[in-house]
């Protein structure tokens, strides 16, 4: 065996062993328990970053001690491939998003091989195939037929500079994510659909979600927002319309003072006709986002449509209002206005000089006065009519009895969750397989699929397809629509073809029953609402064409944490910062880690500290894991990635703790070179028996560190387990082997065997090779897991730490059956804590079974 530990050369062999053997490929075997472990798929941008490592290492730390557990184990890799990011960078670099896209992900899967992570790469997929896609295509001419998908008028973000739709969460500030444009509120016609038609059976299957963080859970339920309130329709003067309102606090209806509509609703709209400042107030209306979040923060302004509508009880006239907080997609497009029961309308009545009534005092007789800000507690109605003296749980009902009763409303169960807008007005996505007819009506292709031109350069200036005719023309006057899916479309359902990735007659097959649910998903916390969501939507959607038999997609779910970094800038006369890459920066600190100065290398000014932060481009604090890889191997950065810190915690980089990892690694190597000529002709056979004390005593400290370290691997703990790792290393380099009797040898074979296999799915290349180069077998993928003896752990005597008031005065060693009143009789016989308890009285003794006594005297 080699002195040297030398990571490049025992990679690549590994590498090439599991390529030979086709270690990892996956197939379906009934007879034996299947594991499916499943990361996130990247987007191929080009390099893998450290978040990519960490979440593949713990992906692929799980997929590979499940195999040793014994299972059938699937995990696969694949790419999101469309997208907006690869036409912008196509547009700068001039050459076609296929061409950039396929390049990375040349370049990406080589760097993902080259970590040594176990996927079945002969189910890899790209979601800009046309084989991939086509079955996306066909799903939604299902749904089509179902009435499930279908064209309407929505109001969407729109970004003018990248021609585009926006989702809520990539409108930041009121800007488009990625061109910096202001935003602007458009009503356009797009596909969408009907998510809500299964909102009731989303948000019940979460409580099933036993295997999800409790987090991902709320989020969802929250996203999913169903609430119980009543619908009520108030009437417009001089009309014989109705303006239909939905609330969750009826209990307030009483204390209505004027009403707010959408600027986009059609009563403004035709109000707008004659009236030049209303147009106005409505056009300024369009700028600006539609998330909840922005509703919430921007400031509150409306305008007065010079109208009233007529209270449903009451029969009151009350002002009606355009304000641009009300957005046709939520609700309504209408909201009764409550200013002394809801801060928002509080604050808008302020503006305009609205009167507050109110109409809910505390139960208590607490002050509840309006002045200042609105009263949104519930309570008590007054100034309510029949319905003073309620409580607002008895009003809502009473509220609800008397609207339907008198044809005015009714409850209603609500939810937040709106339909699924899928139409994205760019060229880089899966064409949307539907025909507009020649008398204007829609119908679905049926030769599939319909192909995305791919040889195509992107200018910016809106999607290109509308101005291809050979794609969008169709004979008799047909046109084919252009817009394209939202690429959330091709990562919904990603995970179930990899079950069925060659099947070229169906979306799924009977493969896909095999192997489904998903038994082990990891990925990031910002996916926890919409891709988690629309994945689980869209597995109910396959369920119900026959695709699948099971009802969620993913049985366990591990959200892993950021990788952080430190941040270092320099700010110009300006006051834009120039940000430095910490590699770049030297740092001094004093004994206790506080900071004295920071410079940078290259010209030794100082920097200032940013923070630690996420590790990103804008803020320069990136590592590259292909020159780390290059310096120490792979073994150490997946090492470092799993002990720094646990897999749902973030992970602080820390460039001493790599060296760490590495100098573990060498140690390892350096034990096992060493030693292996003193385990070779060695019983592998350990007989209690035959060890002496000190080996007894050692292998007693190995299985209690391999106990700790089974039970650390079933929750994911791989930090503990490195550490168990690195405890059952000093063990055996401590160990004496000298004796031919004794056990040692014996001891020391064992030890190596258990320390591998722990290791084995964290740093799989050298363990690999240890394994094979110490005779225990060829493949050590294909060992049995290492089970604890629970007859090691057995020991005569224990050995106790003893304390007075909290201090260690001395060590004591007991029978291992000794009973509590005699560990107390000999830690209080201990010459030292004679010392320190002499001339006090003993008022406790506190016993902590197997480890300490606890002296408290006064």
């Amino acid at each position: 065996m080699q002195t040297e530990y030398d990571p490049r050369a025992i990679e690549d062999a590994a590498q090439a062993h599991w390529e030979q053997q086709q270690t990892f490929r996956a197939v379906e075997d009934p007879e034996r328990e299947k594991f499916y472990c499943l990361s996130m798929f990247p987007y191929p941008s080009g390099r893998l970053h450290m978040g990519h490592v960490r979440n593949y290492t713990i992906g692929d730390v799980i997929a590979r001690y499940q195999r040793m557990l014994g299972k059938n184990v699937l995990q696969p890799m694949g790419w999101d491939a469309f997208g907006l990011p690869a036409e912008n960078a196509a547009i700068q670099k001039g050459i076609p998003p296929s061409q950039w896209t396929r390049s990375n992900i040349a370049y990406m899967k080589e760097q993902l091989k080259r970590l040594g992570f176990g996927y079945d790469w002969s189910r890899e997929l790209a979601t800009c195939d046309p084989d991939y896609y086509r079955w996306e295509q066909w799903l939604f001419t299902r749904l089509m037929q179902k009435g499930l998908a279908y064209r309407a008028t929505a109001t969407v973000n729109w970004d003018p500079v990248d021609q585009t739709v926006l989702a809520n969460e990539q409108v930041i500030d009121g800007r488009g994510w990625r061109s910096g444009a202001p935003v602007e509120k458009r009503e356009i016609e797009q596909w969408a659909v009907r998510i809500t038609d299964y909102a009731q059976e989303l948000l019940d299957a979460i409580d099933g979600l036993d295997g999800w963080p409790e987090q991902v859970r709320t989020m969802q339920r929250n996203w999913i927002g169903r609430s119980e309130g009543v619908y009520m329709e108030f009437g417009i003067e001089g009309s014989e319309e109705t303006l239909g309102i939905y609330t969750t606090r009826p209990d307030t209806v009483m204390g209505v003072t004027y009403v707010a509509v959408a600027a986009e609703h059609p009563l403004a709209r035709r109000a707008a006709a004659g009236n030049a400042s209303l147009a106005a107030f409505i056009d300024d209306c369009r700028q600006g986002g539609i998330s909840e979040a922005e509703l919430e923060t921007m400031e509150k302004k409306g305008h007065p449509l010079g109208l009233n509508a007529r209270h449903p009880i009451t029969g009151e006239a009350v002002p009606v209002f355009a304000a641009n907080f009300v957005l046709m997609g939520y609700g309504t497009g209408a909201v009764m206005a409550v200013p002394a029961h809801d801060q928002r309308d509080w604050e808008f009545a302020e503006r305009y000089g609205i009167p507050k009534r109110p109409v809910i005092v505390s139960a208590d007789d607490s002050p509840c006065g309006i002045d200042t800000a609105a009263f949104v507690d519930k309570g008590v109605l007054v100034n309510s009519g029949p319905f003073d003296g309620l409580t607002s749980a008895q009003a809502f009902d009473a509220v609800a009895d008397w609207l339907e009763t008198h044809g005015k409303g009714r409850k209603r169960v609500n939810f937040r969750l709106r339909d699924w807008g899928v139409s994205r007005q760019r060229y880089w996505g899966c064409p949307i397989p539907v025909v507009r007819t020649a008398d204007g009506d829609v119908r679905a292709e049926t030769d599939l699929p319909v192909r995305l031109p791919e040889d195509v350069i992107v200018d910016g200036s809106g999607s290109p397809l509308k101005k291809m005719e050979a794609f969008a023309m169709l004979p008799g006057g047909e046109t084919r629509e252009t817009d394209t899916f939202d690429t959330f479309f091709e990562s919904s359902w990603y995970y179930a073809r990899y079950c069925s990735p060659d099947c070229d007659s169906a979306m799924l097959d009977k493969r896909a029953r095999y192997w489904l649910p998903v038994d082990q998903y990891v990925g990031g916390i910002e996916h926890a609402v919409l891709h988690l969501l629309y994945a689980r939507f869209f597995h109910k959607l396959m369920r119900d064409e026959g695709l699948v038999d099971c009802d969620e997609p993913f049985a366990n779910l591990l959200t892993q944490g950021m990788v952080v970094a430190e941040t270092w800038y320099r700010e110009d006369a300006d006051g834009r910062k120039q940000w430095f890459n910490p590699a770049d920066v030297e740092v001094e600190r004093d004994d206790k880690g506080k900071l004295i100065s920071a410079v940078l290398r290259d010209d030794g000014q100082p920097v200032t500290f940013g923070g630690i932060e996420k590790m990103s481009k804008s803020k320069n604090n990136g590592v590259d894991p292909e020159a780390l890889i290059a310096r120490y191997g792979a073994d150490t950065v997946r090492l470092y990635t799993m002990f720094t810190s646990p897999p749902d915690q973030s992970l602080e980089w820390n460039d001493e703790g790599v060296e760490g990892a590495s100098r573990f690694l060498k140690r390892l190597w350096a034990l096992a070179v060493g030693r292996a000529g003193e385990i070779a002709d060695v019983d592998a056979a350990v007989r209690a028996e035959a060890l002496d004390e000190a080996a007894a005593a050692a292998r007693r400290e190995l299985h209690m560190a391999l106990k700790k370290a089974l039970f650390d691997f079933q929750r994911h703990q791989f930090n503990t387990v490195v550490s168990a790792c690195m405890t059952m290393v000093n063990v055996l380099y401590r160990l004496d082997t000298d004796a031919e009797t004794g056990g040692g040898r014996a001891v020391l074979r064992e030890g190596l065997s258990i320390v591998l296999r722990l290791l084995a799915p964290i740093a799989p290349h050298v363990t690999h090779h240890l394994w094979r180069e110490l005779g225990f077998g060829d493949d050590i993928l294909a060992s049995a897991w290492p089970a604890v003896d629970e007859g090691a752990l057995q020991q005569d005597t224990v050995d106790y730490v003893v304390q007075v008031n909290g201090k260690v005065r001395g060590k004591v060693q007991v029978p291992a059956e000794a009973d509590k009143a005699a560990i107390e009789q000999a830690a209080l016989a201990n010459a030292n804590v004679q010392r320190f308890i002499e001339g006090a009285t003993v008022r406790k003794v506190i016993v902590v079974p197997n480890k300490l006594v606890n002296v408290v005297a006064k």
